[in-house]
């Protein structure tokens, strides 16, 4: 993702700083080790930006948190819901057990999966994605974060990232968000919804 100006004109960049602080300042106060926090929102919202920001700035001392992006897990463009319930079989149910998980991270040059990760049980753990707030996975998280901003600022930000190979599946891969949010209402389970411009 381009990096954003920090200038005090930009409204993106000083709503996101707020956002980060808000989120540190919850895991913080999370009163268990080896905290487990879900992000998710729609595409172009700032959440991937956000838990690259919280991962750097983790607030716990002598912990080091894990971050996967369900960008790694989807099956491709039609793979919302499978993403989402590969990030609980293979992250959050063995993090919740003590288990090492392991996930393989998706080729989508290949359209296959391709290597295998280890998430340790003993290091915190982000996960980041549209599709990663269901009531199976925050049911297995400590930290439920919403993310949401209007559909043209998030359809902007997408396309500057991602450029014209997303531009095709936009309507695609939205509807497939609209499914998830009518199916698990994520803003609801979340114990805090960040507004960004």
């Amino acid at each position: 993702m381009p990096s954003r100006s920090s200038a005090p004109d930009d409204p993106f960049a000083a709503a996101h700083a707020v956002a980060v602080d808000t989120v540190r300042r919850s895991v913080a106060a999370l009163p268990t080790p080896h905290a487990v926090v879900l992000i998710d929102g729609r595409s172009g919202g700032g959440k991937t930006t956000l838990a690259d920001r919280l991962q750097r700035s983790w607030p716990r001392p002598g912990e080091r948190p894990q971050l996967v992006a369900l960008d790694s897990l989807y099956p491709g463009w039609d793979g919302l819901a499978e993403g989402s319930r590969l990030a609980r079989s293979w992250l959050l149910e063995p993090h919740a057990a003590g288990r090492d998980g392991r996930w393989r991270r998706y080729d989508w040059v290949e359209g296959r999966f391709a290597e295998e990760h280890v998430v340790s049980p003993e290091r915190p753990l982000i996960v980041e994605g549209a599709g990663a707030v269901t009531p199976g996975t925050a049911a297995l998280a400590d930290l439920v974060v919403w993310v949401q901003a209007p559909s043209a600022s998030r359809r902007r930000r997408a396309l500057a990232r991602d450029g014209d190979g997303y531009a095709p599946h936009w309507d695609r891969w939205a509807a497939q968000e609209e499914r998830h949010i009518a199916d698990h209402d994520p803003a609801r389970l979340a114990h805090l919804v960040v507004d960004l411009p």
